[in-house]
C-alpha cells in the first residue's frame, strides 16, 4: 500500500498559499507554450544546483554575518513587551519553518538554500522625500542605536503563529535619523534582487521581484514597529531575513520585509508586492483580523507551530490596546 501523508488542517497546500490568479496565469502561460501540466509540475518541484548540496543542520541557526557584530549580542530583554503567557517558540522551529519565496516556497527547505548566502558588505539606499538621500551600511544599522530584545507575536496570513525574541531597535529611531520631509506620508521598503543567488527569483519568475512593502508613516513611527538585526541572542540567520528585516507584529508576517536594500519616503500609498499581485486577496494594511477572512480561508483561528495549539486569532494579533487607535476598523 502506498504511504499517504495527511497534512494538518492548518497547513495550506501550495496551490492555496500561492494567490489563485498567479497560479492560474502561470498555467495559462505554460499551456500557451504547449508545455501543459508537465512543465508546471517541473517548475514547482525543481531547484537550482545549489539545492543538491548537503545542508549542514548544525548550521541551522548560524548568523549570516558570522562573527561580525557578535559582541553586540545578546542584548538585554525589554520586559515591557510580553505575549500574554504564550511560550517562546523553540529556536530550531523558528529557523527551519520560514516563508521566503526568494529561495523557495517550501517552508521547510528555505534554511537549506539560504546557507552560505553572503550579506557582508550590505548597503541600503535611502531616497525620496528625505532631507538628504544617502547610502547606509551595516555599521549604520548595528552600531548607531542601542539594541534590545523584544518577544513578539508573529502571525502568518496562512494561519500559523510563533513567538520570537527579536533583537533590534524601534524603526522610529532610524526614520528620525534619516530626516524625511514633512510631505512624506508613507515609507516604502525594497528587498534584495539577486536572481543568481536567490533561486526562487528565477524559478518563480512570474512574481514582480524584488519584494516590496510599505507602511503609513504613523505606523512606521509606532513604537512596536521594529528594525530586526537578530533573534535568539545572535544576529539573524539568512532564512530569517539577514542582515536586517522589519517586524510589524500587529500585521500579517509578509508586512515585515526581509533583507532590505532600499528605503524610500513617498507622499502617497505605495504599491506592495502581494497587493499588486492579487489585490482581491491582499490589502495594503493587512492587519491581523479574525473577522476579515482571506477569500480562500478563515482567519478566525491560528495554529502555534511550536506547541501545535489551536487558538482564536486576536484582533491586531493581540496588540489592539497599542495600535487600535491608528485605524477605523475598515482598513484592509
Amino acid at each position: 500500500m502506498a504511504n499517504i501523508r495527511v497534512e494538518p488542517d492548518w497547513r495550506l497546500p501550495e496551490r492555496l498559499a500561492t494567490p489563485a490568479s498567479t497560479f492560474l496565469n502561470r498555467r495559462q502561460l505554460l499551456a500557451g507554450l504547449g508545455l501543459g501540466s508537465l512543465a508546471l509540475g517541473a517548475s514547482g518541484c525543481s531547484y537550482p544546483e545549489r539545492s543538491a548540496l548537503a545542508a549542514d543542520r548544525s548550521r541551522l541557526t548560524e548568523p549570516a554575518l558570522g562573527s561580525r557584530f557578535a559582541d553586540l549580542f545578546p542584548a538585554g530583554r525589554n520586559d515591557a513587551y510580553e505575549v500574554g503567557g504564550r511560550p517562546e517558540t523553540a529556536e530550531e522551529k523558528a529557523a527551519s519553518y520560514n516563508n521566503f519565496y526568494e529561495f523557495t516556497t517550501d517552508k521547510e527547505r528555505v534554511w537549506e538554500l539560504a546557507q552560505g548566502y553572503q550579506v557582508d558588505p550590505w548597503s541600503i539606499e535611502v531616497s525620496g522625500l528625505v532631507k538628504k538621500p544617502r547610502t547606509l551600511d551595516l555599521d549604520d544599522l548595528f552600531t548607531r542605536f542601542p539594541l534590545e530584545e523584544r518577544l513578539y507575536r508573529f502571525r502568518c496570513v496562512e494561519r500559523w503563529a510563533m513567538q520570537v525574541p527579536w533583537t533590534g531597535f524601534p524603526l522610529r529611531k532610524l526614520i528620525e535619523h534619516l530626516e524625511p520631509l514633512g510631505s512624506a506620508t508613507h515609507v516604502r521598503f525594497v528587498s534584495v534582487l539577486d536572481k543568481q543567488g536567490l533561486p526562487g527569483q528565477s524559478v518563480y519568475a512570474w512574481y514582480p521581484w524584488p519584494y516590496f512593502e510599505g507602511l503609513r508613516m504613523d505606523e512606521a513611527m509606532h513604537d512596536l514597529a521594529f528594525v530586526v538585526l537578530g533573534a535568539y541572542g545572535h544576529a539573524l540567520p539568512m532564512q530569517n531575513g539577514a542582515p536586517w528585516r522589519l517586524a510589524v507584529p500587529w500585521k500579517y508576517g509578509y508586512k515585515g520585509p526581509k533583507s532590505v536594500v532600499a528605503i524610500e519616503f513617498v507622499d502617497q500609498e505605495p504599491a506592495t508586492f502581494w497587493n499588486q499581485s492579487t489585490p482581491s486577496e491582499y490589502g495594503f494594511y493587512s492587519n491581523v483580523n479574525p473577522d476579515q477572512p482571506h477569500p480562500r480561508w478563515s482567519q478566525a483561528r491560528e495554529r502555534d507551530i511550536g506547541t501545535d495549539e489551536s487558538r482564536p486569532t486576536l484582533l491586531y494579533n493581540g496588540y489592539a490596546p497599542q495600535v487600535g487607535d491608528l485605524y477605523t476598523g475598515r482598513e484592509f
